[in-house]
């Protein structure tokens, strides 16, 4: 097979090249002339150079290519640029959507997220459910949940594309909550906010492994949840703790947290400064719970994850070493 990755150099789209290539499949790569490539430098794809609403750059890179896996986004909470993640989430979708169907490819995986559910309220959720939260939590929020709107609009009009809705994305390289992790490892995390919030996880190997099996099994239209379970920030430092003899962070008040957020967010949109926490980061902390059942894709597509418990052990032995 031949496959086209948007965003290849980021951290699922270079963990998916590197699969699919041991997989023997040719490889290309859509990424922009400035983006940090150093993910792929060991891999022998094809490089298209070109932004992901430019038609151009995509219609010359998915030309000859079966599959197209649209893993490209911008990802933020807090402080963003909605202007800019409107572009590439949603503007970006629709383009690639839009020369994917002309060109005539077999089929489109797109990577999703859980969290076009909205806020579950700590209900567990599968693919039928219908989001509650009229709101929106954020811009990645609105703008991922517009994206999945154009997806399902082409699906419905009969174009072969599967949603892949991932939980948190982990891994020794990941570059949200890995520096986190690195730092707790290391004994350096002494206090840590909102202990009780519920975190879905599902390691980066294993989300690429799946959204193959979608290329491969998955039904056109259908989307799929990609999650090996859930807990809560409090348990997960608790599994590194006992991995590296180290003591859970201690935690935070929330009222302390709270007003942190209220000091700092405004400053942060003064100086265009992202700060550690901001109104939107108390919000996800402590109000939005989303929890999924991913038993469709298991008995669907016949994936078959590590535990979370495995995921955790996994990058903990790594960072030990490092």
């Amino acid at each position: 097979m031949k496959a086209l990755v948007t965003g290849a150099n980021g951290f699922t789209g270079s963990h998916l090249v590197k699969l699919l290539e041991k997989r023997g499949d040719v490889v290309v790569g859509l990424v922009r002339k400035s983006s940090n490539c150093h993910r792929i430098s060991d891999c022998n794809l094809e490089l298209v150079y070109g932004d992901i609403t430019d038609r151009d750059s995509l219609t010359a890179a998915m030309t000859g290519v079966d599959w197209v896996f649209h893993t490209a986004a911008y990802v933020e909470l807090g402080i963003v640029d909605g202007e800019r993640m409107a572009r590439v989430n949603i503007e970006g979708t629709r383009a690639v959507l839009e020369v994917a169907q002309g060109i005539g490819v077999s089929k489109m995986v797109y990577c999703s997220t859980i969290g076009v559910f909205g806020d579950t309220k700590g209900k567990v959720v599968n693919e039928t459910f219908q989001r509650e939260q009229a709101d929106f939590s954020g811009e990645y929020d609105r703008t991922k949940y517009q994206a999945q709107q154009l997806v399902d609009e082409f699906a419905s009009k009969g174009f072969p594309v599967v949603s892949i809705l991932p939980s948190g994305i982990f891994g020794a390289d990941d570059p949200h909550f890995g520096p986190v992790i690195q730092q707790f490892m290391k004994g350096g995390l002494k206090v840590w906010a909102g202990g009780a919030r519920i975190t879905g996880i599902v390691h980066v190997d294993d989300l690429v492994a799946g959204m193959i099996l979608a290329a491969e099994k998955g039904t056109n239209g259908e989307k799929y949840i990609i999650s090996a379970g859930d807990l809560s920030t409090r348990d997960m430092f608790g599994i590194l703790s006992q991995s590296a003899g180290i003591p859970i962070p201690m935690e935070v008040p929330k009222p302390l947290v709270i007003l942190a957020g209220n000091i700092l967010d405004p400053i942060g949109r003064i100086f265009n400064w992202q700060p550690p926490i901001s109104r939107e980061r108390v919000h996800y902390i402590y109000e939005r719970c989303v929890r999924v059942d991913a038993t469709k894709a298991r008995q669907e597509l016949g994936w078959n994850p590590r535990s979370v418990l495995e995921i955790l052990d996994e990058i903990a032995t790594i960072m030990k070493r490092s």
